[in-house]
């Protein structure tokens, strides 16, 4: 179950708050600091989408590597890997009672958009759209 989620309600304002502010801090130490992880050096990483639980204590990072050269499985494993450390600076860069648990997740609205276009430039796609739209 997704953690954002509680009995099919949407995520609170203060949810959506805390996951953008997490969003952010987490976008910033990645952009910063240098981490240990040797499947993460020289990689760079953005953070999509923070979804926080109702209770503040999980947090699902939605997150991808920049470029197409990276193994996305292999970069959110050393991501989950690394999820205490980054934990850590987090708390210290936010100011909230607790620090939330982060899972990372592989973002695939990326490689959806990528998908998207791709299909959209198929000259027979192309042509049924010309054709719709005279």
């Amino acid at each position: 179950m997704d953690p954002s989620m509680s009995k099919n309600r949407p995520p609170s304002q203060r949810q959506l708050k805390a996951g953008e502010l997490i969003r952010r801090a987490l976008a910033e130490i990645l952009s910063r600091e240098p981490l240990r992880d040797p499947d993460l050096r020289g990689v760079s990483i953005t953070i999509s989408e923070v979804r926080a639980s109702p209770d503040l204590k999980h947090a699902i990072v939605y997150a991808a590597p920049l470029g197409t050269d990276h193994d996305h499985d292999v970069i959110m494993e050393a991501l989950q890997r690394s999820q205490s450390f980054l934990r850590g600076r987090l708390g210290k860069e936010m100011q909230m009672k607790s620090t939330p648990r982060l899972r990372f997740m592989k973002d695939e609205s990326f490689k959806t958009a990528e998908d998207m276009t791709r299909l959209l430039q198929d000259p027979h796609i192309a042509q049924d759209l010309k054709k719709e739209s005279e």
